[in-house]
């Protein structure tokens, strides 16, 4: 790793619309020296999911490779199986050219795959957004096993941090960043409501609620009893409907049809978008009245635009929260009483006045310097189990 002095290759992983928004700020305020690429998986390659690889085409960065990762179904066997070839395909990249150190984010099972492949190439791993619970979602074991596996840390919160510190990770390579995301809204461009209409069919005066809502995949859920419930409520909030695409989890696709067959049988109450990209969903979120789901997005994002959020379920159940979100049970009473309250004069003006818990908009400076610090010591790719405290 000699070469890392030098010109160190930095290898960022992206597997969809989500993470690369994430990861902009990151890519933005990396030093010029470093030999930085991407390596694009998962939903960027699958137009089911919008063919969101063309938007990381065009933002400029080097591409290392593009590898398909994903089968046609959404079954537990298809997600299985997806993991397994997009290990298969890191290690023939990672053969063909391996770099210096490999960047993952958060909790996608396509994540895990890459750094699965990566252990054996002795290759260090950075993880951001390590430490958080989702418990609704097989995503925290990803993440839980991608903190063991990586080498480097960078953490949205200090409870966060304080997660990874218990799991034995060498406080010297813990930091608690924020979340990048933060400084991708406070320095992005948005697009007004006519941009929004043209573009993707979003109403241009009258007031819309975003609804972003992905499975569980913990078992605990039925999908279908789930949308119902979901839409058989909206349908009664006099409100037009944004309905935003899922990921390719478990039940992802099947989701995504019935969000479609809504929009394209009642075209006056609802309409969807597959893929709305950041500057897009940014967007999207300053200019809803409201937001519903159970998407990380309502949970860490919202809050910097002072969006009322409802979240539903416990797919987020364990995350930190700021003061603009209403939990509602998957049971449509209390869903009716959480849509109420965030519809208030007192909530809304509670909520645009909260402050993010997730960060101050800075993430991006402390990954790159932590990484510098990192590299300064040849990026170590042998750990200890630290006992911390």
């Amino acid at each position: 790793m000699g070469n890392m002095a030098f010109a160190p290759q930095i290898a960022v992983v992206t597997t969809s619309r989500a993470d690369f928004g994430i990861y902009r700020a990151f890519l933005e305020n990396a030093p010029k020296d470093w030999n930085l690429g991407l390596y694009v998986t998962g939903m960027h390659l699958d137009p089911q999911f919008g063919n969101t690889v063309e938007e990381v085409r065009k933002s400029g960065y080097p591409i290392l490779a593009e590898i398909k990762s994903l089968l046609s179904g959404d079954d537990e066997e298809s997600v299985a199986l997806s993991c397994a070839l997009t290990t298969e395909g890191f290690a023939r990249e990672f053969v063909r050219n391996k770099p210096d150190l490999l960047v993952v984010l958060g909790d996608r099972f396509e994540m895990h795959a890459a750094a699965l492949a990566a252990i054996p190439f002795l290759l260090p791993l950075c993880h951001i957004h390590g430490g958080e619970e989702t418990e609704g979602a097989i995503d925290n074991l990803y993440r839980h096993s991608l903190t063991k596996l990586s080498h480097l840390h960078f953490t949205s919160t200090e409870l966060a941090k304080r997660r990874v510190l218990a799991m034995g990770e060498d406080p010297k390579f813990v930091h608690c960043s924020g979340a990048p995301a933060i400084d991708s809204i406070l320095t992005s461009d948005r697009m007004n409501r006519k941009e929004l209409q043209q573009r993707f069919g979003v109403p241009e005066k009258e007031p819309f609620i975003l609804v972003t809502y992905h499975p569980l995949t913990t078992g605990n859920g039925d999908i279908a009893q789930e949308l119902e419930l979901l839409w058989s409520t909206l349908q009664e909030v006099p409100i037009r409907k944004v309905l935003t695409g899922s990921n390719a989890d478990v039940g992802g696709r099947a989701l995504n049809q019935f969000m479609k067959e809504i929009a394209k049988t009642e075209p006056d109450q609802a309409s969807f978008v597959q893929h709305f990209g950041a500057v897009g969903y940014y967007s999207a979120m300053q200019e809803a009245e409201l937001m519903i789901g159970n998407s990380s997005s309502g949970i860490i994002e919202a809050a910097s635009f002072g969006l009322p959020v409802v979240n539903l379920g416990d797919r987020q159940k364990g995350r930190e929260q700021s003061e603009n979100t209403i939990n509602a049970r998957m049971e449509t009473s209390d869903f009716k009483m959480a849509i109420t309250k965030a519809m208030i004069p007192e909530f809304r003006a509670r909520s645009a006045a909260a402050s993010n818990c997730y960060g101050d908009g800075k993430a991006a400076n402390r990954i790159v310097e932590g990484l510098q610090e990192f590299l300064s010591e040849g990026a170590p790719f042998v750990k200890r189990f630290t006992l911390n405290g």
